[in-house]
């Protein structure tokens, strides 16, 4: 058998799998047989071993040993060689070598500590210095894993407040009922792209959307419904924006908004034009509305934003414009004027 294990904790992984793992590699039974009766009553240590070269380097990487001790003079493949093997896995390369030879010989130390080893010791040591030799390596092969653990989890930790502060931020500014932005999200837009059709002097359009006789409808077929047309209107609108700057919010009860930067009052009259037609040819019923059905009446303005006007002055004549279509008989658009 080419391997065994001794004193191995049944425990659960999540505890035990930091504890001291020592791998033995060497091709003679008399050493395997010395280091294991070393190591035998240490319990917090597990001893693992192969005498067949060709199975080191699998072993290991199945074992993740915190330390390997290594034979240099093997059949079929020497211990240079699988020092060198190690250091190129990803999985391994951090892992503690600790040289065994049956020699003092100072080339073969330098070469040894050249090719990636950390230790180098005149097989046998006695019991105590191989083992203050194994816990010292493993000591410090255990402080990096649980170091990169701990910055692996702070990482993971980051990430996910992150996420989290993201979910929120985006939670904070959409209508928890359309799923569109909010009045909060609105009025943040409004004097983001104010401030850049300064800048730009580009038209900054306003298009302010109401139901026509909303009440009426709640009143018929009740709040659950009324819910349910408000999304439809919401997803009506959004249906209708052309580029990812433009932005459609709630803007309280069953009245809309529509921002469009850099959109003349051409553009901003075809899309408000084409939002009224789509939601009136939903054909949602409203018996005791003047058409029978939920329509919508728009007001349209536009200003190429400056010092000399502000937000509140483009709200104030897309409103007075939505009024106006409301007055002239509803489930239509109206232009404010220049």
């Amino acid at each position: 058998m080419s391997a065994v294990t001794a004193n191995t904790s049944t425990a659960d992984p999540a505890v035990t799998q930091f504890k001291v793992r020592v791998l033995l590699v060497d091709d003679q039974p008399i050493i395997v047989e010395a280091v294991r009766r070393m190591l035998g009553e240490q319990t917090d240590i597990e001893f693992h071993y192969v005498t067949d070269a060709t199975t080191a380097l699998a072993m290991a990487r199945q074992l993740q040993p915190t330390v390997i001790l290594q034979d240099l003079v093997m059949p079929e493949v020497d211990g240079f060689t699988l020092i060198r093997d190690y250091r190129e896995d990803e999985a391994l390369k951090h892992v503690p070598v600790i040289v065994l030879s049956a020699k003092e010989d100072p080339k073969l130390k330098a070469h040894s500590f050249a090719v990636g080893a950390n230790d180098y010791v005149v097989k046998l040591p006695d019991r105590l210095e191989l083992l203050a030799r194994i816990r010292y390596h493993s000591s410090g092969y255990i402080s990096r894993l649980q170091r990169d653990e701990a910055f692996a989890f702070l990482r993971a930790s980051q990430r996910n407040l992150a996420d989290a502060n993201i979910e929120l931020q985006k939670l904070a500014a959409l209508d928890s009922l359309t799923g569109i932005a909010n009045r909060r999200r609105f009025d943040e837009v409004m004097r983001a792209e104010w401030q850049r059709g300064q800048r730009e002097k580009k038209p900054l359009s306003l298009i302010m959307c109401d139901l026509d006789c909303f009440k009426v409808y709640n009143d018929s077929f009740g709040h659950l419904a009324g819910d349910l047309c408000l999304k439809k209107a919401a997803a009506v609108l959004t249906e209708h924006l052309k580029r990812p700057a433009d932005v459609v919010a709630r803007f309280g009860g069953e009245e809309f908004a529509i921002v469009l930067p850099a959109t003349g009052p051409e553009g901003a009259l075809l899309i408000a034009n084409a939002c009224r037609d789509h939601l009136e040819r939903l054909s949602i019923d409203n018996p005791q509305a003047p058409g029978g059905l939920v329509t919508m009446s728009l007001g349209v303005a536009t200003i190429v934003p400056s010092k000399a006007s502000s937000p509140e002055a483009l709200i104030e004549k897309a409103d007075k414009a939505l009024y106006a279509a409301k007055n002239d008989g509803r489930n239509r658009v109206v232009v404010a004027p220049d």
